[in-house]
């Protein structure tokens, strides 16, 4: 394992930022929804110029909301990248006029198409590739389509905790990549444990599969508040490093940060520059602020915000 090269310091104190993990953090991604996007004054105060922001569609949201939101932050000077729920989209003409919205109230030109975490859809989609078979997202110009990635088993994809259906999406997605003008990319779910992550994105290149992937990253947070989401999001066996910590009564309270995993995988991106891992995302579960904050610290000039 990587040596750590930064520890916690004083606000004002100089940091130490690790280069590696300085390079693997240039254009780092992140995510917000409405409620928590309106916690925040101004972007610039902790985003880097253009820096990605998913705005992640949750059922119950108002599309209003999320076009607001998504029209707010393009105007602070953002790519801003919402979520398309296949399975809260009730048909084809919604949406278009989903499409419409962002395109029309602001700008949007990227998306990421997934089946949502609905147990019954709320109509005629179940999947990410049947959004994706109507053409809209091509016919609209969308000039990024992203789309979900799993670096661990996830059972409501494979039951049986296999890969087979979860590679099965994958290899349509690459195919789907092949006749679409978009930019595609895998953005997956957050985990908690580097060499996983290392396997699984070796064996998907030796499948074939060239899509960049822009690898899913929880950002600080107290520990039970990682665990609750976790377990929430399905996180597979990489939540162990989270119960070993759990069974230290001392760090229950403390927060948990994600310098291990970034270092070892931003060591593993230095020796290996051909390695697929293009990006990070972060999940900010521990709110947008704190991890924008952990960014800054960690970051050197990879995440230093526009306003500062």
């Amino acid at each position: 394992m990587a040596l750590l090269n930064f520890k916690k310091r004083g606000a004002d104190a100089p940091q130490t930022v690790n280069p590696e993990v300085e390079a693997f953090l240039q254009g780092y991604s992140i995510e917000v929804m409405p409620r928590t996007a309106g916690k925040v004054e101004d972007f610039r105060d902790l985003l880097p110029a253009g820096t990605r922001v998913y705005i992640a569609h949750i059922e119950g949201t108002p599309i209003e909301d999320m076009v607001a939101t998504a029209k707010r932050i393009k105007g602070e000077g953002y790519d801003v990248m919402p979520h398309f729920p296949a399975r809260i989209i009730k048909d084809e003409a919604t949406l278009a006029d989903w499409i419409n919205r962002y395109q029309g109230e602001a700008d949007v030109k990227q998306g990421l198409i997934l089946a949502g975490g609905v147990a019954t859809p709320h109509g005629d989609f179940d999947s990410s590739m049947q959004l994706l078979e109507t053409g809209l997202f091509d016919k609209a110009g969308f000039t990024n389509l992203h789309v979900a990635g799993h670096p661990e088993p996830n059972l409501d994809i494979d039951p049986n905790g296999g890969r087979a259906n979860t590679y099965a999406a994958l290899d349509w997605k690459q195919e789907f990549s092949k006749r679409t003008d978009a930019q595609m990319a895998l953005a997956t779910q957050f985990c908690f444990e580097a060499q996983p992550v290392i396997e699984w994105a070796n064996e998907l290149k030796e499948r074939g599969m060239n899509l960049p992937i822009h690898i899913g990253i929880a950002g600080p947070a107290k520990l039970q508040t990682m665990i609750k989401f976790a377990i929430a999001c399905g996180v597979g066996p990489s939540l162990k490093v989270l119960q070993k910590r759990a069974k230290d009564v001392s760090k229950l309270l403390l927060p948990h940060e994600p310098d291990e995993i970034l270092t070892d995988l931003a060591a593993h991106k230095a020796a290996n520059p051909d390695f697929n891992i293009e990006k990070v995302h972060f999940f900010p579960l521990g709110g947008i602020k704190t991890n924008a904050t952990w960014a800054i610290n960690n970051g050197g000039a990879s995440a230093k915000p526009v306003n500062s």
